[in-house]
């Protein structure tokens, strides 16, 4: 039963399903039950110990109190020099904005970019949450069904065809979630050239940068576009979910109103977690950051041929991220006529937790399911045993 009152935004925004998925995971392992857990994106793998020693020391140290809202200035100047080193790029630490995650970044460009009623262009599927940040500004997400044809991305073919009067502004995820898909340089150049022709704005999620396969190139967007606005987290590549923290880039004319929207909003991200991420890129955690990347690359591999053998129809290998997006097709019957009813059935069934495609848009939403790879590689071949075993 829906509260009285509630504003017609909160009524259309879609629950996140594979956090029901999770919740009756967990209620099934106070049951007593074994869950294997491959629906949350989210590391396996604690915070490196410099990173929590960084946030202990902070707090011994008594610094607990505000920082200015944009972000710690050292945190800044550390973000952009990691720009610098990884992809030889001058990125000037006041366009650096620390945000509570890159859910507080998501906020702010939707905030300051798109106005009531007009549009943002994505992909379908993607990551289900920025269409909702679109609606809850009064603004309209318009999804854009892609397939294996164009890597499940968004092209600038997309965008010269979907553009109109309306729409400001375009989003894309290298790597993305679902998909694990990558953008080359030369995609998001195209993809630069053909949203400034329509005098929009180019936004790139690249939160996975960092988690990238078969030494495959993961360029950021303002290698070719100085303009676009970048959203990166600690999340996922640094392991830090729990911290809330992540950074947005924006063009130098964009410095102040983030900082008027970041004082009103959430005033400023967790003191403790930007003196924490300073030891992000420290040599020691980069170098176990690159272990990780590693044991997640050796996931995928073992993974994705498994899956295949199940009778899973692959047509994304990923690229980076740790996810797989499978056509389940073959496997859906009037038991389980669809990906809601098989994920559900797999978890009661074979106590395997996975994400139905519902949660990533509407464009074969419900004959897809998305295997996270962030638990060991003998769980992963173990889940796969699992519901080979409910012959389906």
């Amino acid at each position: 039963m829906l509260a009285k009152g509630l504003a017609q935004r909160s009524k259309d925004i879609n629950p996140f399903y594979v956090m029901d998925i999770l919740a009756q995971a967990k209620q099934l392992e106070q049951q007593g039950r074994d869950i294997i857990h491959m629906e949350v994106g989210e590391p396996d793998f604690e915070t490196p110990q410099p990173i929590v020693e960084a946030g202990i020391a902070a707090l011994k140290a008594g610094k607990t109190h505000y920082t200015p809202a944009l972000g710690l200035p050292e945190l800044r100047e550390a973000i952009a020099n990691w720009y610098q080193t990884q992809y030889q790029l001058t990125v000037s630490p006041s366009r650096i904005v620390v945000t509570p995650g890159a859910s507080g970044a998501l906020l702010l460009v939707m905030g300051a970019l798109l106005e009531r009623d007009k549009k943002l262009l994505l992909a379908d599927p993607g990551y289900p949450c920025n269409r909702n940040f679109a609606r809850f500004v009064e603004g309209k997400a318009q999804g854009i069904a892609v397939g294996a044809d164009s890597n499940y991305q968004l092209t600038a073919e997309h965008i010269n065809k979907h553009w109109d009067d309306d729409t400001q502004l375009a989003l894309v995820a290298s790597p993305s979630n679902p998909t694990g898909t990558v953008l080359s340089r030369q995609q998001l150049s195209d993809l630069s050239t053909a949203i400034t022709a329509k005098q929009g704005h180019f936004v790139v999620d690249e939160i996975y940068h960092g988690l990238s396969y078969d030494g495959i190139d993961t360029p950021t967007v303002l290698a070719v576009d100085k303009n676009a606005f970048v959203i990166n987290s600690f999340s996922k590549f640094f392991g830090m979910t729990g911290w809330r923290l992540g950074w947005l880039v924006v063009p130098e004319q964009y410095e102040s109103v983030m900082d008027r929207l970041a004082q009103n909003l959430f005033l400023a991200s967790s003191t403790v977690s930007q003196y924490a991420a300073l030891a992000a890129f420290n040599r020691n955690t980069l170098e176990l950051l690159e272990q990780r990347r590693q044991i997640f690359e050796q996931r995928r591999d073992s993974l994705f041929p498994a899956l295949n053998a199940l009778g899973l129809d692959l047509t994304a290998t990923p690229q980076g991220a740790f996810y797989i997006y499978a056509n389940c097709s073959n496997l859906l019957d009037e038991r389980n006529p669809n990906s809601m009813a098989l994920s559900k059935y797999c978890l009661q069934q074979a106590g395997v937790a996975i994400t139905p495609g519902n949660d990533f848009g509407q464009y074969q939403a419900e004959q897809y399911i998305r295997f996270a790879y962030t638990t060991n590689q003998q769980r992963l071949l173990e889940a796969v045993e699992r519901i080979h075993t409910l012959g389906l």
